[in-house]
């Protein structure tokens, strides 16, 4: 049990989140909104074009950054107590998330104010890949110095 909730609980908690935002609540609409209230409140409104584009790249770097978080959240419990890095588990942590994402984007077409599509489960891979690269990157970079 203990294990479970060491290595475990997190990246399941995580996927929950990301699940989670893909309810209306994290509409184009709502996260619009709310970007207009925080730019506003910071004293510089943004001008419609703008606002959509920000609001756009915003998202799609959410979908990186959650995706890599849940690989790198994956990557760890797969690995456990162990300190090497193991190809395997990059590739069933990029797979977890992978699998995460197509749920994500399936739910996401039975929201009325969500879109799914495959253009974001291939963003959300490039995130788990990235994640995994920074891992693998990181894990060379220690052992060298050893």
């Amino acid at each position: 049990m203990r294990r479970f909730l060491t290595y475990w609980l997190p990246p399941i908690l995580w996927a929950a989140v990301i699940l989670l935002a893909s309810t209306d609540a994290f509409s184009v609409s709502n996260t619009r909104s709310l970007l207009e209230r925080i730019t506003a409140w910071l004293g510089h409104p943004l001008e419609a074009s703008t606002g959509d584009l920000v609001n756009h790249v915003i998202r799609k770097i959410a979908h990186v950054t959650e995706y890599g978080i849940l690989s790198a959240l994956s990557f760890r419990a797969l690995r456990g107590e162990q300190t090497h890095w193991s190809l395997l588990w990059a590739i069933s942590a990029v797979a977890l998330a992978v699998f995460v994402a197509s749920i994500d984007e399936f739910h996401q077409t039975f929201v009325p104010s969500r879109t799914g599509t495959w253009h974001d489960v291939v963003l959300d891979t490039a995130g788990a890949t990235v994640a995994q690269i920074i891992i693998r990157a990181a894990q060379v970079l220690l052992f060298r110095r050893s």
